[in-house]
């Protein structure tokens, strides 16, 4: 029961060829017809989906509209692909299932915190210190100048030093799907004063940790419970819902509070079931919205994408990689060539003309072992955050670094790929980093009228809502495309994890 793969002619159900017509959907949209006739015909999806992604973004630059229908169509097509299988074995579009949730109604459970009343100051942890003040504005600058964030992310971080106002979120009520993440907010949350509603797994273990968190802060949560009982002494056992098969459910219980909700999406899944949490996520998104108007959404984009980027940032990858010393280039070249093309790509070939005169770069930091339902999850959350904008929604869509996470470096390419991404320009952060760099530039897109989060301002181009307060550790400026730099940051890694044990 829940979201599912629509089932092939011999009964199998293919992520493959779900993926591949949901692309092609968005590049017919962009009038690359050739290109998705090519994405359905793939037969090597799971080696070559990135230069499909690729033209997602290259085609849509030039033509603003196209873009938002692109995402659109995009959204239409993941929709009308996966289905509903319910209880009886049946599939039913995902629209039917949303508005007939199966099953008795969620109960709520409500948290309190005991902690002091006051909120917390607001400190950025990195190597051993709590940042705050003018030395979280010294590194800053610093990771602006090492080409770590952008600057408007510093910007935006720069104002809420300015304002520790903004910290105290008794007045905003915030829904989290996906609430224990690793990289997600709640432990600030917690500390805060927000109104929270928190949607997880029904795992004891899970509800235990988010409780702990809770407890000693000062924020209240409210949680679904699967039965009517909310006896202290058993909640954990009955907390928490799978989304992948209580979507409507979970869409029902967060109707049922009657008020507009700040939504963060942030659940993950291994493989195919994160292409589905993403969807199931969407089914949550869509019908809040629809119910509440006056809500926002929220999302955590990863580096290891397909980006437009700023022509001044570009020109710096630019730069770097014209300016590799002649041994470099010298010992490049044979092995350049020797792989067909495969090693040590520029990381922005050229800059590419949008509107209004403006010009930008495209990187492509896909990486291979993350997979084609990674990738095209995570362009299911921008096609949401495109198009919600632009109905008028507030939406904050922030690119967070790469980050030591449990689901990271649980894969030893991607870990040791981590360890020596250093000797590229790369910054690879603590996960508690993260957590208060992308917490805080979420309370700043929900108070400020100034950034790319509110629908009022203006851009040249919707990608720019990723531009804007982008922290991608450094693969935008990186000289290399980095796939094409992995396997050589892989061995160092691998040299430094030797030369530590």
């Amino acid at each position: 029961m829940g979201i599912e793969f629509p089932r092939q002619a011999d009964g199998s159900r293919s992520s493959t060829a779900a993926g591949a017509r949901i692309v092609a959907a968005a590049l017919r949209a962009l009038d690359q017809g050739r290109a998705a006739q090519a994405a359905e015909a793939e037969t090597r999806w799971r080696r070559r989906y990135p230069a499909y992604f690729r033209q997602l973004i290259e085609a849509a630059v030039p033509q603003p509209e196209a873009a938002l229908a692109s995402a659109r169509a995009g959204l239409q097509a993941a929709w009308q692909t996966l289905v509903w299988d319910d209880s009886q074995g049946q599939s039913r579009p995902l629209a039917q299932a949303l508005e007939q949730p199966e099953g008795w109604p969620l109960g709520t459970m409500t948290l309190k915190g005991a902690g002091a009343s006051s909120v917390q100051p607001w400190t950025v942890p990195y190597k051993g210190q709590q940042l705050h003040g003018d030395a979280l504005l010294r590194q800053l600058l610093d990771w602006v100048e090492n080409g770590i964030i952008e600057a408007s992310a510093a910007k935006a971080l720069g104002r809420c030093v300015r304002h520790p106002e903004w910290f105290d979120l008794s007045d905003r009520h915030i829904a989290l799907l996906g609430a224990a993440s690793e990289a997600g907010p709640l432990r600030w949350l917690c500390r805060w004063r927000a109104n929270l509603y928190a949607v997880d797994v029904d795992r004891p273990e899970v509800w235990a940790r988010v409780a702990d968190r809770v407890l000693v802060g000062n924020a209240q949560l409210h949680l679904p419970i699967r039965s009517s009982s909310t006896a202290r002494a058993d909640w954990t056992a009955q907390a928490g819902v799978d989304l992948l098969q209580d979507a409507p459910r979970v869409a029902a219980w967060l109707r049922s509070f009657d008020r507009p909700l700040d939504l963060a999406c942030l659940a993950y899944q291994d493989g195919e079931r994160h292409l589905r949490v993403s969807l199931a996520m969407d089914m949550v998104a869509s019908a809040l919205l629809r119910a509440q108007p006056a809500s926002s959404l929220a999302y955590l984009a990863t580096p290891t994408d397909v980006f437009a980027i700023p022509e001044l940032t570009a020109q710096a990858s630019q730069r770097m990689y014209a300016a590799r010393p002649l041994l470099t280039r010298s010992l490049q070249k044979p092995l350049h060539l020797a792989a067909g093309e495969r090693f040590f790509q520029p990381n922005v070939e050229c800059l590419l003309q949008g509107p209004q005169g403006r010009r930008y770069g495209l990187v492509d930091s896909l990486v291979l072992e993350q997979g084609p339902n990674y990738a095209l999850a995570k362009r299911l959350q921008q096609w949401r955050a495109l198009w919600a904008r632009s109905l008028g929604h507030r939406v904050s869509l922030n690119i967070a670094p790469s980050t030591v996470t449990a689901s990271v470096i649980k894969n030893p390419a991607l870990a040791a790929g981590f360890a020596g991404a250093s000797s590229f320009g790369i910054e690879v952060f603590e996960p508690e980093t993260t957590n208060a760099l992308m917490a805080a530039l979420w309370v700043h897109d929900l108070r400020t009228d100034r950034g790319a989060a509110d629908p009022r301002v203006e851009l040249a181009h919707p990608f720019e809502l990723f531009m804007d307060q982008a922290c991608h550790g450094g693969l935008w400026c990186t000289p290399y495309r980095p796939r094409s730099a992995l396997p050589f940051a892989v061995a160092w890694g691998w040299l430094r994890r030797a030369g530590r044990s």
